[in-house]
């Protein structure tokens, strides 16, 4: 936590700040609202403790000009006891609390902690009614293998540092998961983290969520919103699928992450940021540089550190702890058990979805099942081999093969050559034949739009394709009307 004290006389600014030491808040003191405003401009902050009365700019032009230029840290009026009416004009104005002089520390210290609060609370809110944000509330980086307890072990190490991560896997192996991971081990964990799926974001939207815009920026920008980059405050924001970013927005992304700032769509002002930024993709964004679809300077900005979560199918033995956490997520009633033969098929099953799709069956098995035992006949691979079947059909060939080689082995996004013989061996024949593959794939997104209530965006990424494709389907099968 860190707060900005502005005011003329110094013994006051040293007083509040050594008192604010003590109850472990960093401070930064100044004498006048010229001195402020650079501060301000230059670093972020928490909270301002903001005097009234002030030479030069006064408290009031101070706050009417943190507005004007888009910095929203809560503000603290203080003022004397004959400026009150002055004081409740600056609420109106926009400060969010105000003291009157003499005062006691501990008062503006609770004030202060409460403030702070709030704003992060609002900050979070208003983030997650403008993404796709999937917050769980626990933790499923779970399992026992070899590769997530080294996963884990990476995560800790890097927890308590800034660098920008690069999480990589094929879909449904969690990225976001590890994500959050990373920002709850960290000592910012109470501070917002914003996931963003790129993909699912409007093209000519993208800069205005990402970066905010000011009224009147482009038809419809009827005021001045902020992006998710600030948003995020001192926490976290996650780009998810990196590689569907646009290369004119590839260039803005490099120059916020050099110089840790943000000027918002028709903005003047560049509004310095703190978030850590953690990127993931399922897409080998080297090949995607030689094809000149993805910046090389901006690759290597991202990928300070490097996290690579393998497929399902290389940690079987994962499976049922994985299983069991899903049950208990989505049973309404007393958890069910799988049986061992149960359990057996999902551990034989290759599973091209990865979590996602283990997810996906065993909330179909506790539909399915009439009692208190998952059996196997309630494990319904024919719609995961359909889903399958539309993603194969959609995913060009040079997706399906090497999603993201591993530089030890010959292996791609978790796919070994094994696990390849395993899919082909995915009883598709399982299948009525009578039904063309459109129908299969019509079926498939039917059955995801209704089991998501419509929504597009959550219906792709059940089926584990992009939000662009599952338009282009829709509008295809007519089922966009």
């Amino acid at each position: 936590m860190r707060v900005l004290i502005v005011d003329d006389e110094k013994n006051i600014r040293e007083s509040l700040g050594k008192y604010l030491s003590l109850e472990k808040i960093d401070s930064l003191g100044v004498e006048n609202g010229e001195t402020a405003l650079e501060a301000m401009q230059n670093e972020s902050f928490d909270a301002v403790i903001l005097d009234l009365k002030l030479p030069g700019l006064s408290g009031q032009q101070v706050l009417e000009e943190m507005l004007a230029r888009g910095i929203t840290a809560p503000v603290i009026m203080v003022s004397a006891h004959g400026d009150i009416p002055d004081a409740v004009q600056a609420l109106k104005s926009g400060a969010r609390d105000y003291l009157v002089k003499p005062f006691d520390p501990a008062e503006l210290s609770i004030r202060l902690h409460s403030l702070i609060k709030n704003k992060r609370r609002e900050n979070t809110m208003e983030a997650e009614a403008r993404t796709s944000l999937r917050n769980s509330g626990s933790n499923l980086l779970l399992g026992k293998s070899q590769a997530i307890i080294d996963i884990s072990k990476q995560i800790d190490k890097i927890a308590g540092s800034s660098a920008t991560v690069l999480i990589t896997g094929a879909s449904g192996t969690g990225k976001e998961i590890a994500a959050r991971e990373i920002h709850n081990r960290g000592a910012n964990k109470d501070e917002p983290f914003i996931a963003v799926n790129i993909g699912g974001i409007h093209e000519g939207l993208m800069e205005s969520e990402l970066f905010g815009h000011e009224k009147g920026s482009f038809t419809g920008a009827a005021g001045r919103k902020q992006g998710l980059f600030e948003l995020a405050g001192r926490g976290s924001i996650f780009l998810d699928e990196i590689g569907e970013m646009p290369m004119a927005l590839q260039v803005k992304l490099l120059r916020v992450i050099q110089e840790r700032k943000v000027r918002r769509l028709g903005g003047t002002v560049d509004i310095p940021i703190n978030a850590r930024i953690i990127s993931a993709t399922n897409q080998n964004l080297e090949v995607y540089i030689k094809e000149g679809k993805f910046r090389e300077d901006l690759f290597y900005r991202l990928n300070v550190v490097k996290i690579h979560l393998p497929a399902l199918a290389e940690r079987r033995e994962d499976i049922a702890m994985l299983a069991g956490h899903f049950i208990k997520k989505h049973s309404s009633r007393n958890c069910p058990s799988l049986t061992a033969e149960a359990l057996a098929k999902l551990e034989n099953y290759s599973f091209p979805g990865n979590v996602r799709e283990l997810e996906n069956l065993i909330e179909r098995a506790l539909i399915y099942c009439e009692d208190s035992i998952i059996r196997v006949a309630d494990i319904d691979l024919r719609e995961s081999a359909a889903i399958q079947n539309t993603i194969n059909q959609q995913t060009p060939a040079a997706e399906q093969t090497c999603k993201d080689t591993d530089a030890n082995t010959d292996t791609c996004a978790g796919t070994s050559t094994s696990n390849n013989a395993q899919r082909a061996a995915t009883p598709v024949d399982t299948l009525p034949h009578e039904l063309t593959m459109d129908e299969i794939e019509k079926q498939a997104i039917i059955n995801a739009l209704a089991r998501c209530k419509g929504n597009r965006t959550k219906a792709a990424e059940l089926l584990g394709v992009s939000r662009k494709t599952i338009l282009n389907k829709m509008k295809q099968f007519a089922l966009d009307e």
